[in-house]
């Protein structure tokens, strides 16, 4: 079956770029689309639009908005299948996990035109003065999104963007822009023209709109180095950001955990996608009591999933995404080889076409072995023995990064102690990567600056206004 051609969304019309790119389906490593490239041109246009439309959307009520959300969703619902094929061919994932994407996109919108948002409240009111602190619209958002997840990153950015009144363009990874082309397809009657906009390229295009004089605010996902390069070039015209970026979340099994249960829980959270989430478990310490039937279970659970393209009946892990990041959990596994680590499972990448690579398990490795300390975003878990909880929190908190942790443990009062010590955005507690529009999300340290959904919604996306008035 020949691939739709998708068109990108500016100004509220269907537009082609000046130019083409190639999309490649990870399964197979080979062209199986061109994308739009947009020209500098029409990334002004978008601006322009999204700047002009933004007085008449801002003024809108937020029942209006919200029924609008509540209009797109409905939207998605009807378009499920037709989604998950596009999603499947260009980022790789299972059938079953691209339809959980979409979704999440669908409640992500539900949620928001279902909450109620309170824009003003009275801070002060005594005898001298009556003080009004209200929220107001920031202006155009950009929203730069990654590879893992197209759809439903770009669906977090634009839903809370228009929700709070702003106006919003979105840039998806050049790894994977049909997704978000194919959702401005349907969705380019749920807006008034200018106040979404869907558009792909290259990387320039994300640096055009970073730069962009006529934007406001810049929310990204992604790698810590872009969103160091993004908050540098943000500076230029005083943006604000919102910066959800690398994560190496550490899980840690306590001595009183069911090995087996734990060992089910850290390699569900750390295969998932293939292991490109950016709160996947990326290194997990098992009390020594434990390490040997946790290990060992994880070595089974590696050796029985089927590793495939996405469309196959049964498949549990897709390919890498692309070959640049194929090649790095090549070269990290290759690295820990280098350095004495044992690999209990698999450990190889296979020949044939597409970006395919097992999951695999290590062990014998420690702090200072690049695959213990770097960020994986790959199906590999390096799993490392401790002796006493002070060494494992100190362990997980050695990193730079601090997106999200978890703790394994029958006892839920000594998990949460142990929760509370770790420096993370988020601790889970017998689960990780759970996530649900009504609860903030973000990272410590170098894993991201602001929160993005939950309460978060309001404050990340509009303007505190005070007005005082004397009596």
């Amino acid at each position: 079956m020949a691939p739709p051609t998708f068109k990108m969304l500016i100004n509220g019309k269907l537009v082609e770029g000046e130019g083409t790119f190639d999309v490649i389906n990870p399964s197979t490593g080979e062209v199986f689309a061109q994308a739009p490239e947009c020209s500098e041109a029409q990334l002004d246009e978008a601006v322009r639009a999204a700047r002009e439309a933004f007085p008449g959307w801002s003024k809108t009520q937020v029942k209006d908005r919200q029924a609008a959300m509540a209009k797109a969703a409905k939207i998605l619902e009807k378009n499920v299948d037709a989604l998950v094929e596009t999603l499947v061919k260009e980022q790789g994932k299972p059938t079953h996990l691209a339809k959980q994407e979409i979704q999440g996109c669908i409640a992500t919108m539900q949620h928001a035109a279902e909450r109620d948002f309170q824009f003003e409240k009275v801070i002060v009111d005594d005898d001298k003065e009556k003080v009004i602190q209200k929220y107001v619209p920031l202006g155009v958002v950009g929203g730069i999104t990654p590879w893992n997840f197209p759809p439903l990153m770009a669906t977090w950015k634009f839903v809370e963007a228009l929700t709070m009144g702003n106006t919003c363009i979105i840039k998806p990874s050049h790894f994977t822009p049909l997704s978000t082309l194919h959702l401005g397809e349907l969705l380019k009657d749920a807006f008034p023209p200018g106040v979404l906009a869907m558009l792909t390229g290259d990387k320039s295009q994300g640096k055009w709109l970073v730069a962009h004089k006529d934007v406001d605010k810049i929310s990204f996902t992604g790698s810590t180095r872009a969103g160091i390069s993004i908050q540098k070039a943000a500076a230029d015209t005083l943006k604000r950001v919102v910066l959800e970026l690398g994560g190496n979340d550490a899980a840690i099994v306590l001595d009183d955990a069911d090995p087996k249960e734990a060992a089910k829980g850290l390699f569900d959270f750390a295969m998932s996608n293939s292991g490109q989430v950016c709160i996947a478990i990326k290194r997990a310490y098992v009390h020594e009591t434990l390490f040997q039937q946790v290990t060992e279970e994880l070595a089974r659970l590696a050796k029985d999933a089927k590793v495939d393209d996405g469309f196959k009946e049964g498949v549990t892990l897709g390919p890498m995404n692309n070959k640049m990041q194929l090649e790095k959990v090549v070269e990290l596994v290759n690295d820990a080889k280098a350095a004495g680590a044992k690999i209990l499972a698999s450990g190889e990448a296979p020949e044939g076409k597409g970006y395919f690579f097992p999951p695999t398990i290590i062990t014998e490795v420690k702090e200072g072995v690049r695959i213990v300390d770097e960020e994986q975003f790959g199906p590999v878990l390096p799993v490392m023995p401790y002796s006493n909880i002070d060494e494992a929190v100190e362990r997980a908190n050695s990193s730079e990064y601090g997106l999200g942790a978890s703790v394994w443990s029958s006892n839920l009062t000594r998990a949460q102690e142990v929760a509370d010590r770790l420096h993370s955005g988020t601790v889970w507690i017998n689960k990780h990567a759970d996530l649900s529009p009504n609860v903030p999300f973000g990272g410590a340290k170098a894993s991201g600056i602001g929160r993005q959904l939950g309460d978060y919604t309001m404050e990340s996306n509009m303007e505190a206004k005070i007005i005082r008035i004397a009596k």
